[in-house]
């Protein structure tokens, strides 16, 4: 009897231990605070030497996300960067900590929530807390060949001050959740960016209908969904022209604010790929459309696309 006790310990403990650590949230690797310590002990120094400091102190503890070789800056624009948050950050001071204070909590709280929407989530990747030095204020990162899920506490301040963030804490976990099912397609192809980003709109809609387009993340800058919608048809033949295209400007037409290309809405393709996601979730649950591949996603996604590009007129 008592080898069985034994037993059931080394057999049960194990989970007791694993369910607890869940209950606690997840651990977050937190550099929010690190900055705002820097910049308090260095207020007095000249900003090349603050710069230095944060490189040595801050930026050394995760060389990942702050290397200069990361986004391919040079050192010096590397510095440009790191000087320029130093310099803006006392204007967001404030909503930066409220910002870093509740985010271990909030984050918890939402991915409780999102489990109990998709029971079989799990994120084995590093969650880390920083200031971004104005790059993001949420969203997946592959750095040195490793999965990160990394929030901006700066990007958080600016972008999120007021509002619910429900929608923007579930639109990022999703990406987490659907990525490793499209693992092995290109990442610059258009139509995986339009079928994970409408996706992840589309669930943070479901989970929070009360929404509105900004918190959505569809309508940044303001305007971006009413301007699409007045001109869909042009939207929608454009896109189907370049869902297999891998080029980084056409990506940055659909997706970004730095897009050369005038002639349509920027950052559309997070509103177009919603209605895409919308459409294909009238006959599949989300969690089933989630799971295809590439193939299976790249047919539902331009079969989608054209289908809608019809009941446009064009």
């Amino acid at each position: 009897m008592r080898l069985l006790s034994v037993f059931r310990c080394a057999t049960v403990l194990p989970l007791l231990v694993a369910a607890a650590a869940q209950a606690a949230g997840p651990k977050v690797n937190d550099l929010s605070i690190a900055f705002d310590e820097f910049y308090g002990r260095t207020e007095f120094m000249s900003l090349p030497a603050r710069v230095d400091e944060f490189r040595r102190s801050v930026g050394a503890r995760f060389p990942q996300f702050y290397g200069d070789e990361r986004i391919q800056f040079s050192h010096a624009e590397q510095d440009e960067r790191i000087g320029a948050a130093i310099v803006r950050y006392p204007a967001m001071r404030d909503g930066y900590l409220r910002k870093a204070r509740t985010f271990g909590a909030q984050l918890s709280g939402y991915v409780t929530a999102f489990q109990a929407r998709f029971p079989d989530y799990r994120y084995d990747g590093e969650i880390w807390l920083l200031h971004s030095l104005g790059e993001m204020d949420g969203g997946t990162r592959t750095l040195a060949g490793k999965a990160y899920l990394i929030f901006g506490a700066d990007g958080l301040a600016r972008f999120h001050a007021g509002g619910d963030d429900g929608a923007f804490f579930h639109h990022e976990l999703f990406h987490t959740y659907h990525e490793p099912a499209l693992a092995a397609c290109a990442d610059s192809v258009v139509w995986k960016s339009l079928w994970t980003e409408g996706l992840a709109v589309y669930t943070s809609q479901q989970m929070h209908p009360e929404a509105n387009d900004k918190e959505l993340l569809t309508d940044f800058p303001a305007g971006t969904v009413a301007k699409t919608k007045a001109v869909l048809p042009a939207a929608w033949a454009q896109l189907d022209k370049v869902l297999d295209s891998t080029d980084p400007q056409v990506n940055a037409s659909l997706f970004q604010l730095s897009s050369r290309d005038k002639s349509l809405p920027q950052r559309r393709g997070y509103y177009l790929g919603y209605l895409v996601a919308q459409e294909a979730a009238k006959t599949r649950d989300v969690a089933e459309l989630a799971k295809l591949g590439c193939g299976p996603a790249r047919e539902l996604v331009t079969a989608t696309v054209r289908k809608l590009k019809v009941a446009t007129g064009r």
